[in-house]
C-alpha cells in the first residue's frame, strides 16, 4: 500500500518535525526506568526525547479503558500511544485488572465484533428504547437537547471498552464475566465498519481488517462524531500522530532495504 492509497494519507495531524529531530538523536534512556527507547517508553508510558509540548493533546468526547492482555508484548502494542497522547480520557489495564463499570449510570459499550454487534450508527437507538418493552429507558441521554435556546448534540455513550490483544488471546478478557451488565448479559458490543490496517506488525494469517488498538480507537470515535456531531474536520486525527510518522518511516525504510522491515530495525526498542 502506497502512502497516496493508505488512509493515513490526509490527517490533520501536527507537526512530526521533533519526531525527525528525536529520530536523528537516536535512542535515549527513559526518565522512569532507564531502558533505552525512541520517542516514548512503551513499558511505563513515559515520553522519551521529547518535549510534552510538542506532543498533542486530544479530548475525546468518552472515556476510554484498554484492557491488555498480559502475554500482549508491550513493544508490539499501540495502545500506550493513546495514553500519551489523550492522557485525560485513556486508561489502560493489564488483565485480569479490568475497569470498574457501573452500567446503572453510565452508557457502556464494547468495541468488538460478533453477530450481535451493532454499528456506530444503532448505538442512539439501543440505549433509548429497552429492547424488550420497546419503552424508553428513564436513565439514558438525550441525542439531542436544548441549552441556552440553542441545539447541542449530545454522545449517547460515556465509557467505551477496547481489548488490546491477538486474536487468539480475546476469547479469556471477553467472557470475563465482570464484562456483563447483571452478570449473565454481556455488554452492548459495536463493530466497526471494514477498514484497512496500516500497522507494520500485522498479525500473520490474519485479514487486513484487523486493526491496531490505536487503528481501531481513531476509528470509533471518527465514526462516532461523523454520526452524531457531523461534520468530522480532523478532531481525532492527532490520535494517530506517532502511527502515521511511524508508517511513514517504516515505509521508506522498507523501499529503501527492498523488504518489510520491523520497527526494531528502525531501533524504535
Amino acid at each position: 500500500m502506497s502512502d497516496e492509497e493508505s488512509p493515513l494519507c490526509g490527517l490533520m495531524v501536527a507537526s512530526h518535525a521533533p519526531l525527525d529531530d528525536a529520530q536523528r538523536a537516536g535512542r535515549m534512556k527513559c526518565s522512569r526506568c532507564g531502558a533505552s527507547r525512541m520517542f516514548y517508553c512503551y513499558s511505563c508510558g513515559a515520553l522519551v526525547g521529547l518535549d510534552p509540548r510538542d506532543v498533542p493533546n486530544v479530548k475525546l468526547p468518552v472515556k476510554v479503558d484498554i484492557i491488555k492482555h498480559p502475554n500482549e508484548t508491550d513493544g508490539k502494542s499501540t495502545a500506550v500511544q493513546a495514553r500519551l497522547l489523550a492522557p485525560q480520557d485513556v486508561t489502560i489495564y493489564t488483565y485480569p485488572c479490568i475497569p470498574e463499570l457501573d452500567t446503572s449510570a453510565e452508557n457502556i459499550v464494547l468495541l468488538f465484533p460478533g453477530p450481535d454487534a451493532m454499528t456506530v450508527e444503532e448505538i442512539w437507538e439501543h440505549f433509548s428504547v429497552d429492547a424488550c418493552s420497546a419503552e424508553p429507558r428513564p436513565k439514558r441521554l438525550k441525542v439531542k437537547e436544548q441549552s441556552d435556546g440553542a441545539e447541542t448534540h449530545v454522545c449517547p455513550i460515556h465509557r467505551v471498552i477496547f481489548i488490546d490483544s491477538t486474536w487468539n488471546q480475546t476469547t479469556r478478557i471477553i467472557t470475563d464475566e465482570r464484562l456483563q451488565v447483571d452478570f449473565s448479559t454481556a455488554l452492548p458490543n459495536v463493530e466497526l465498519k471494514s477498514r484497512r490496517t496500516c500497522f507494520w506488525r500485522h498479525q500473520r494469517g490474519s485479514p487486513d481488517t484487523y486493526l491496531a488498538t490505536i487503528e481501531a480507537i481513531y476509528y470509533f470515535l471518527k465514526d462516532l462524531h461523523s454520526h452524531y456531531f457531523p461534520p468530522y474536520e480532523g478532531e481525532y486525527d492527532n490520535l494517530l500522530f506517532f502511527f502515521s510518522f511511524l508508517y511513514k518511516l517504516i515505509n521508506k525504510a522498507k523501499q529503501t532495504a527492498g523488504k518489510t522491515p520491523t520497527s526494531d530495525a528502525l531501533q524504535l526498542r
